[in-house]
């Protein structure tokens, strides 16, 4: 979602503050903006709608220099995205930049219009340099005054402030919206500060990071830091060396980020199983837990989005394999349903970045339900992993594509290594199926790179696909979910409208939607559910149906004739068959959007990280 960066400078930063933005384009965005401390120390600010490219070509013919600048990317909440609309906002005497959502803006832009504040555009964020700035009107200073103001706002949010005539002062503040604190590394920037959404927008700067805690906020000059607890009590946050490398993103040899990040499953897939498969002993080995797995009664897990049907996928294999009931939940729902839930159950949540709003807040529920909290996470050090009991990383890499691909078969890799762990500590299997099943596993990432081998028979295919108005995705079981994942994926992209149904349920409904128009992708590998899979798919061709069938070797000589075109995968073990056949519904979403023209990695309306309910 929206990035923040902000620099505390020893020389002119509008440069470094672009850099920053330029790392934070993964996230999404619909405009940019730059403001900084300039002649005299009064406020100066460039914004523009549209990709960041758009502000670039504006400060080559409207120059900004300064030695303090905020820079912001936005991802539309309140107010359409316009240059009016964009980060920072500013008055003469204050310049914010806000991820998230001030949820009492109302009543404080009507209180603040009765004292007369023009409002000039129609964001709640707008709201906050008005307070600020009448406080500072009643005579306090800029610190007491930011003070003052986030005492009155409600709702989440990360914010960088600026003041005019302060240039040796930035405060920043976070609550239910990440942001991190970077210190200086050399001699050139030991006189430097720096605010971040997140350790990549600085990652150019500084790879010494704090992370600021819920209800935080800091004062920073160039020579000292401040950290306030939600209660005001002055604190320490524990400062980090982080690997930089995630700063130095690029899409090397390929069009896109996603057809490289598909591209990377093999190696990061396998990087992830071998954190938790022992090869020689053959089985899991889980970092040690606060709880006795094997005592677990119930288990309850909550993702949002492509994480949602990770979540599915693992249901079925932990109720199959450990014969334990399992509720999945979706993370906006799950809170205010008021889920009634046991002592002493577990809790699994699965995000990519460990800020997502939604998957934050429930797990914050689920722990005052007395539950046992495990998470599954992309990044280190995030609030996710700050509130868990225990954490499981997956092993992806920054994920630049606004469509998760790696980070999704990461995540079913790890939940496929607790699945197994856990039937295996509840007697449910024993040593010999463990070491099966964990051979099994092993021999992902090498069938994975056999799938890529399909890539061009999958662009033929979407060829044809791309004209669709709808698409249907069938799938039975394990596969039932990765139909609605290849959905989804389509939908996202390419702004197909496509559906994943279980492939059972075609008689009950989604059937009338069938004629020859509607491509309907099938995926059914050989194992217990096949057959029934495919008189699924013989009713949809009886129908004129345009099928397109992911199977395996076996399937594809038994059926594969019958479909318009066929994609036949290595045979593996059906236990670990979602992981491998979430490639070529991949591959497909791909080609497609990139038949239709669209933005591939940065698809209309999206966020790469979703920090707002």
């Amino acid at each position: 979602m929206c990035g923040i960066i902000g620099i505390l400078g020893d020389g002119n930063v509008t440069e470094r503050v672009i850099d920053g933005l330029r790392r934070l384009e993964y996230r999404g965005y619909d405009s940019a903006g730059i403001a900084t401390l300039c002649d005299g120390n009064s406020l100066d600010r460039r914004r523009a709608k549209g990709k960041l490219k758009n502000l670039e070509e504006i400060l080559e013919n409207q120059t900004l220099d300064g030695i303090v600048g905020i820079g912001h990317t936005r991802w539309a909440t309140h107010g359409e995205p316009t240059t009016e609309n964009a980060h920072p906002h500013a008055t003469e005497k204050v310049a914010v930049v806000h991820n998230g959502i001030i949820e009492n803006f109302r009543d404080l832009r009507e209180k603040l219009s009765a004292k007369g504040h023009q409002f000039l555009t129609e964001t709640d964020t707008e709201t906050i340099v008005h307070l600020i700035t009448d406080y500072i009107d009643q005579g306090m200073s800029s610190r007491e005054a930011a003070k003052a103001a986030l005492s009155e706002l409600h709702g989440a949010f990360a914010l960088a402030i600026i003041f005019e005539g302060e240039d040796d002062l930035m405060i920043g503040a976070r609550r239910g919206s990440p942001l991190v604190l970077g210190y200086g590394t050399n001699e050139l920037q030991d006189k430097e500060m720096y605010l971040g959404s997140d350790a990549i927008a600085l990652s150019h700067l500084t790879n010494r990071i704090a992370y600021l805690d819920e209800g935080d906020h800091v004062e920073i000059t160039r020579n000292s830091v401040r950290v306030f607890d939600e209660n005001g009590v002055v604190v320490s946050r524990e400062i980090h060396t982080v690997n930089t490398d995630n700063g130095n993103i690029d899409k090397g040899n390929y069009n896109h980020f996603m057809m490289k990040e598909i591209y990377e499953q093999p190696t990061v897939v396998g990087q992830t199983i071998a954190t938790l498969i022992d090869p020689l002993k053959g089985h899991v080995e889980l970092p040690e837990m606060p709880f006795n797995l094997a005592e677990i009664k119930n288990v309850t897990i909550i993702a949002c989005g492509t994480s949602y049907y990770a979540a599915m996928v693992a249901k079925y294999w932990m109720e199959r394999l450990g014969r334990i009931k399992v509720d999945v939940d979706i993370a906006s729902e799950f809170r205010y349903r008021e889920p009634v839930m046991d002592d002493g159950g577990l809790s699994i949540f699965i995000s990519q970045s460990g800020e997502t709003a939604d998957t934050l807040a429930a797990l914050r529920y689920a722990k005052s339900q007395r539950q046992h909290i495990l998470s599954i996470l992309n990044v280190a050090k995030s609030s996710m992993e700050r509130e868990s009991d225990v954490v499981l990383h997956t092993h992806a890499g920054p994920e630049v594509g606004v469509a998760s691909t790696k980070a999704f078969t990461c995540q079913l890799a790890i939940l496929a290594c607790f699945a197994i762990a856990h039937a295996k500590a509840a007697g449910k299997i024993d040593a010999e199926e463990e070491n099966r099943l964990c051979i099994a596993l092993s021999e992902v990432p090498a069938r994975m790179a056999e799938v890529l081998n399909h890539d061009e028979a999958i662009q033929e295919m979407a060829l044809e696909v791309a004209k669709a108005r709808d698409v249907i995705y069938l799938g039975r079981g394990l596969e039932y979910p990765i139909a609605m994942e290849g959905a989804l994926k389509l939908k996202e992209i390419s702004y197909i409208h496509a559906e994943g149904y279980a492939a059972g349920e075609m008689k009950h409904g989604p059937i009338a939607l069938i004629d020859k128009d509607v491509p309907i992708i099938v995926i059914a590998p050989s194992g217990r559910l096949y057959e029934k899979t495919v008189s699924n798919m013989q009713e949809v061709i009886a129908r004129k149906g345009q099928v397109y069938f992911f199977t395996d070797i076996e399937g594809a000589k038994t059926d594969g004739e019958a479909a318009i075109a066929t994609i036949a995968l290595p045979m593996l073990d059906e236990f670990v068959t979602p992981i491998l056949h979430a490639i070529p519904v991949q591959l497909l979403s791909y080609h497609v959007a990139v038949a239709k023209g669209t933005d591939v990695d940065q698809p209309r309306n999206l966020a790469k990280s979703v920090t707002v309910e």
